[in-house]
């Protein structure tokens, strides 16, 4: 059933109700006027005539017939539209419309009275009435014959009102209403050949002046934008996993090829060299430990490329790099790892993204950063001014040549001796871009070896979350789906 139907229909009911209702209580005010009005004039009339009722009561009381006749006159005849019974100890004198002798008053002498006989009503007043001699009560009566009609005129215009009432209320709800409902049968037209599966369009910013249907026309246009951002995410999803299954085959391939060699060739020689047996097993531990890294980085490149923009928390830098730091000494006691920070530095950004960048920042300084005695060096830094964060990472090595300052972050960038994944830095590179910050390789500070700066906007300096996406962002894996074999660069880099 239609809105406009069902409002008409609730119209229509509830107008002839309401109509009854005020008629109820019409009645009730009509009846307690005439009724009021009804009294007033008994009331009037009884002080008019209580001087001839007087009158007759003493000349009655004298025992003078034709004083008594003459005094009836006078009373019946001032009496008017009214009829009088004037009841005394003895006698009683009656005319007018009036109930029958037959009929028992109320037991009163003074105040207003409904009396009932033969299916009429009359309206009653007595009045006492005191002489010298002799007293009586002096009643007045008034049919309600006027007053029941003028009540069942005002019931049956009500009756008759509340029955027009009914059709005509529903009509003019109907046309009403359909007017409207104009404009949200106009955005429901809009809207009924909206398939977001098929087709791109979408509903436009078109204000109608009706704030419920503006309000419905904006959420359909947040559901259809949340389907679309909903949509590119899962085909986004689908290219990570279609990337990330197309890079791990290709770089699982060589290692793989390389341990089913050396496994046939401890299986086809059971009798090999101790020497040689040893450099096979540990060529072999080389192999699955480069597979197991490379799995953890692709793992690791995917997760970035999916996280959402909810997951990004005020972040303390400091903290965060310590605990990095001393990870890292505990994976490499050999390593002199200092740190110098600043309290109270801290960033709007995903946690588990910028321990990552830290972590793979160290874990490349401590392979190759080394001095020609093979000594790590690394120092970690963090400041903030400016509304920007500054981490740096120094090490003693060989440095990145300025020719290949670009290309390291790239994916499966390795050097030419690298066991490495080629991955690390790319990952620096990915968390950099999504937390709206930067990376860049610079020579280090006392002219050798190699200085990694990332900056980061600081709490507050335009966090990714401001306005519920992840500018800057880039899918990592699809971005370099394409490549067909790893690529290498001067020096001990990856």
């Amino acid at each position: 059933m239609r809105l406009t139907t069902r409002i008409a229909l609730a119209v229509g009911c509830t107008v002839p109700l309401l109509v009854l209702a005020a008629g109820w209580l019409l009645l009730h005010l009509v009846a307690r006027d005439l009724h009021r009005a009804e009294d007033q004039h008994l009331r009037q009339r009884a002080v008019a005539l209580a001087p001839d009722a007087r009158a007759l009561l003493r000349a009655s009381a004298n025992g003078r017939p034709k004083a008594t006749d003459t005094r009836e006159r006078q009373l019946f005849t001032a009496a008017l539209d009214v009829g009088v019974r004037l009841v005394g100890t003895d006698t009683s004198f009656g005319g007018g419309p009036q109930p029958g002798p037959a009929v028992t008053l109320p037991d009163r002498s003074a105040g207003f009275a409904t009396v009932r006989a033969d299916g009429r009503s009359w309206r009653a007043l007595a009045r006492p009435v005191r002489t010298a001699t002799a007293s009586g009560t002096l009643w007045l009566f008034s049919p309600d014959t006027a007053d029941r009609t003028q009540v069942r005129l005002v019931r049956n215009r009500v009756l008759l009102t509340a029955v027009l009432a009914a059709p005509l209320s529903g009509l003019l709800a109907w046309g009403l209403t359909t007017g409207a409902s104009a404009p949200l049968t106009r955005l429901t037209r809009r809207t009924a050949g909206l398939d977001p599966r098929t087709s791109a369009t979408r509903l436009p910013a078109e204000r109608t002046g009706v704030r419920e249907v503006d309000e419905l026309a904006a959420t359909l246009r947040t559901v259809l934008a949340r389907y679309d951002e909903q949509a590119a995410r899962t085909g986004q999803a689908l290219d990570t996993a279609r990337s990330f299954s197309s890079a791990a085959a290709h770089e699982l391939r060589t290692p793989l090829m390389s341990m089913g060699t050396n496994l046939d060739i401890l299986t086809d020689h059971p009798d090999l060299p101790a020497p040689e047996r040893a450099e096979v097993l540990a060529d072999l531990h080389r192999e699955h430990a480069r597979l197991l890294g490379l799995l953890v980085m692709l793992r690791d490149l995917g997760r970035a490329d999916l996280v959402e923009a909810d997951a990004f928390r005020p972040v303390d830098l400091p903290d965060l790099a310590d605990a990095a730091v001393a990870e890292a000494r505990r994976r490499a006691p050999d390593a002199d790892i200092t740190l110098d920070t600043a309290p109270g530095v801290t960033v709007h950004g995903w946690e588990p993204g910028l321990r990552l960048l830290l972590d793979n920042l160290l874990g490349n300084a401590l392979v190759h950063g080394r001095d020609t005695q093979g000594r790590a060096r690394v120092r970690v830094g963090v400041t903030g001014g400016a509304g920007q964060v500054l981490v740096t990472v120094d090490d003693h090595g060989l440095g990145v040549p300025s020719d290949a300052r670009a290309r390291i972050f790239e994916r499966f960038q390795r050097g030419p001796d690298s066991a490495g994944s080629g991955l690390g830095l790319t990952l620096v590179a990915q968390q950099a871009a999504l937390h709206r910050g930067s990376v860049t390789v610079v020579d280090g500070p006392d002219g050798c070896g190699a200085r990694f700066e990332v900056r980061l906007p600081a709490q507050g300096g335009g966090a990714p979350a401001d306005d519920g996406a992840l500018p800057g962002r880039r899918d990592w894996l699809i971005g370099t789906a394409g490549a067909n074999r790893s690529q290498s660069f001067p020096k001990d880099r990856s």
